[in-house]
């Protein structure tokens, strides 16, 4: 196995990654990328992304994320195609990443930037109209369903949540609860519960995505009574929680109950001396691309400070 030694490691690309890579570039940190199984995260999934500062005119997710690639490869970013599929913190460092069980990369420093997925039903249909009308994320894609019809699956705070706010811009929102209940707290399904667009359909599950090129129902069932009925809608939002991506870091890094990493406070700075972590995968609640990129910039400050004091 080939070994190489750097002075900071970026595990991840997307929003968090590229801009911690264009700050550690600009202050001669010579960062590696390494870009993941999803090179520019979930943008590259993503259509039209209308509020991230400095594009007036909107912007589609993959072109943003190629244009941040090559601002960071402007700077001198060395990002690479490959995977890191194991780690090695060291308190007093180096530590040591495995790309494709091929590669051994010592890093004086890492920035985590591996993200966290969404959660999908795993509807063929959902797969197919992803970005057509199917969404993750109210706060992303709600601005285009002004005045229209909407379905949010789920029974959290998260699908309470999205229901509410999509119901402030959307004529109507039907919610799905496979339940006779739901897990959102209290003071969350009161509110949902309160707002008279709002519907809650209990005891039922998606069947079908219905539309081709664009989302234009969602044929349900109820589970108690078996009975299937089509709701007429052109947005479908799935909100059954996200999943980081920290798999290769348990039983190391910090980690909150979901898989989240724990950075100290006002930091991305992690339990162990020399690795950050930025964007989604330490973000239980904003989870936007303009906040991953502000933490990709702390990140990338944070290592900088870090390896100068390293130095001395």
């Amino acid at each position: 196995m080939s070994r190489e030694r750097v002075k900071t490691l970026i595990i991840g690309s997307g929003p968090a990654g590229y801009t911690a890579a264009i700050y550690a570039s600009r202050a001669n940190l010579s960062p590696v990328l390494y870009q993941g199984p999803q090179p520019g995260g979930q943008l590259t999934i993503t259509n039209d992304v209308e509020n991230f500062p400095g594009y007036p005119k909107g912007i589609m997710g993959p072109q943003m994320m190629m244009e941040l690639q090559e601002q960071a490869e402007r700077f001198g970013t060395d990002i690479r195609t490959g995977f890191v599929t194991g780690v090695q913190f060291n308190e007093e460092g180096p530590h040591v990443a495995t790309v494709n069980e091929e590669t051994e990369i010592e890093a004086d420093s890492i920035i985590i930037s591996t993200g966290a997925s969404a959660k999908w039903l795993g509807l063929e249909s959902e797969t197919r109209l992803n970005g057509m009308g199917v969404s993750a994320c109210a706060v992303c894609d709600g601005f285009f369903y002004r005045g229209q019809d909407v379905v949010v699956v789920g029974a959290g705070d998260s699908a309470a949540e999205e229901a509410h706010y999509l119901s402030n811009l959307a004529a109507n929102v039907h919610l799905l609860v496979r339940r006779d209940e739901m897990r959102a707290s209290k003071i969350m399904q009161e509110r949902v519960m309160k707002k008279e667009n709002i519907t809650i359909h209990w005891n039922t599950e998606t069947k079908e995505v219905l539309g081709k090129d664009a989302v234009e129902g969602v044929r349900v069932f109820n589970n108690k009574t078996n009975e299937e009925s089509t709701i007429d809608v052109t947005g479908f939002f799935v909100a059954i929680g996200h999943k980081p991506n920290t798999d290769i870091f348990k039983g190391q890094l910090d980690m909150d109950d979901a898989g989240y990493l724990i950075t100290k406070p006002d930091s991305t700075q992690t339990n162990i001396k020399g690795v950050f972590a930025a964007g989604d995968v330490q973000d239980t609640i904003y989870r936007q691309a303009v906040t991953a990129a502000g933490t990709g910039c702390m990140a990338a400050l944070e290592a900088e400070r870090y390896l100068v004091e390293l130095e001395d």
